[in-house]
């Protein structure tokens, strides 16, 4: 298919039922993504499909429209549960990307007699169980309150035709592989299975094999791309300066709404509350706060009366915000791929997004990782009063030096490695070895200045040169021969 023609379809054309291109039209949507083209097709003709496609693609509709088409024909409108048993089963890693699923089975699925429900964890199990006992044809669910559902008998899979594994790769990243693979004996072994995933590795592809009977493989972008409406900047910083320059990004950059990603959820917390004390609306979102707190911080900062949402990783994936302007990396993350989801939030479905980083320079190696696996060079901006430590400012080899860098040096580095780069290597590793000041090597033996190593008889050092030692030592730590402290 030419992308002339892909342009020129629409969900009529993709043989959707008149009540699903509907709601499709009332939701504002025209014009079918790459994934949906390929996708919607192929399980409305019952094959199994395995889909790789990045976050804000129409990945969600491209298994949610044809599903319900699916199931059209058993629904009832006999209030009868007997008559609403599961038959579709979506299974999703986290509490927040199931509930956006569910929205969207809910949304697509207005017009027609279906019934859906979610479970997840975090709440209380016992309207969910009431719900299960009316009956419910697709359930959207995370691994493990589904696994506890079944160990209270409020679930059965013995009418279950089609299965949906989403987000694989972060399934497995979460250590869910083995709760998935209990879930998968219960099922019937006839059914259509369909599994999406960001990334194919070695363990998702032998997931595949185990769930799957000859996919169709479904790939609408390179593996780990980014989208190209996202535009990338780095912020070299000190890392205590971090707070002091997002507040200032904050207040003078013209960002109106954003998620600050931090690595922890302490980090994250705190940041939430300094940013609170600075004036600005903020909040958190994080794996400590309850399943009601979170979902009402999202609620809150869709409906923009929160300003900036601080998350954990927890976030990263799932999350659909309408029109993200900006994502903010407060502290980069320790995997690349992490990078490629965190700003996945921004710059969906065609609008333009900004990724802003503030890297320490600790973080220089974790930098150059993420430009080698989404392969693009991010412009570096310093902002002035916010620079890194002029100590380490390193230069393209500074991993081979024990001490650090004359000013001279720095300046030639910063020449060679491009206008405004100041991470071009990853940084040398500071460490609780002292750092020797300048002319002293404690890789070598000691050579007395100025004299023949061969003309000093074997001995204790002089007391000159000890003292000379010393005075230097202290020197490079800040300390004056003769202080008390």
């Amino acid at each position: 298919m030419t992308a002339a023609t892909a342009s020129t379809l629409t969900f009529a054309n993709l043989g959707l039922a008149p009540e699903l291109l509907r709601a499709v039209t009332e939701s504002g949507y025209t014009v079918p993504t790459p994934i949906q083209i390929q996708a919607i097709p192929l399980v409305l003709a019952g094959r199994d499909v395995m889909g790789g496609a990045q976050t804000g693609t129409g990945k969600t509709a491209a298994f949610t429209l044809p599903l319900l088409q699916r199931l059209l024909p058993q629904a009832s409108s006999s209030p009868s549960p007997a008559r609403h048993p599961v038959r579709a089963l979506i299974l999703t890693p986290t509490r927040e990307l199931a509930v956006q699923v569910f929205e969207s089975v809910r949304t697509y699925s207005r017009h027609t007699r279906l019934r859906a429900m979610c479970a997840y964890g975090g709440v209380d199990i016992r309207p969910q169980i009431d719900e299960l006992r009316h009956g419910v044809e697709i359930l959207v669910a995370t691994p493990g309150r589904l696994l506890d559902h079944v160990e209270q008998k409020t679930v059965h899979f013995n009418m279950v035709e089609m299965l949906v594994l989403d987000e694989a790769d972060r399934m497995l990243d979460m250590g869910f592989i083995p709760d998935i693979r209990r879930i998968l004996a219960l099922l019937p072994q006839k059914r259509q299975s369909l599994l999406f995933s960001a990334t194919f590795s070695d363990d998702i592809k032998k997931l595949a094999d185990s769930m799957l009977e000859a996919p169709e493989l479904v790939e609408v972008a390179r593996r780990n791309q980014v989208s190209e409406t996202i535009t990338h900047q780095v912020h070299p910083v000190a890392d205590g300066d971090r707070r002091a320059l997002l507040v200032h990004l904050l207040e003078t950059e013209g960002i109106d709404q954003c998620i600050v990603f931090t690595r922890t959820k302490q980090s994250c917390a705190r940041l939430a509350r300094e940013l609170v004390r600075a004036g600005i609306g903020a909040d958190a979102i994080h794996g400590d706060k309850s399943q009601r707190e979170r979902l009402k911080t999202l609620e809150d900062f869709k409906a923009g009366t929160v300003r900036v949402l601080v998350a954990t990783d927890v976030a990263a994936r799932g999350l659909d915000i309408e029109d993200l302007p900006h994502v903010i990396n407060y502290e980069l993350p320790h995997i690349p791929e992490d990078y490629v989801h965190r700003i996945g939030r921004t710059g969906r479905a065609g609008r333009q997004g900004t990724a802003i980083s503030l890297v320490a320079p600790a973080e220089a190696e974790a930098l150059v990782n993420i430009e080698r696996l989404i392969r693009i060079t991010i412009p570096q901006c310093v902002i002035p009063g916010f620079e890194p430590e002029a100590e380490h400012a390193y230069p393209p080899d500074a991993r081979k030096k024990r001490g650090g860098a004359s000013e001279r040096e720095k300046t030639a580095a910063r020449k060679t490695t491009g206008e405004g780069r100041v991470f071009s290597r990853p940084a040398a590793r500071l460490t609780n070895t002292m750092i020797a000041p300048d002319g002293f090597d404690f890789s070598k033996p000691y050579e007395p200045r100025g004299e023949n190593p061969a003309s000093v008889p074997p001995g204790p050092r002089p007391p000159q040169k000890k003292r000379r030692i010393v005075a230097a030592l202290l020197g490079g730590l800040g300390i004056r021969e003769g202080d008390s402290n």
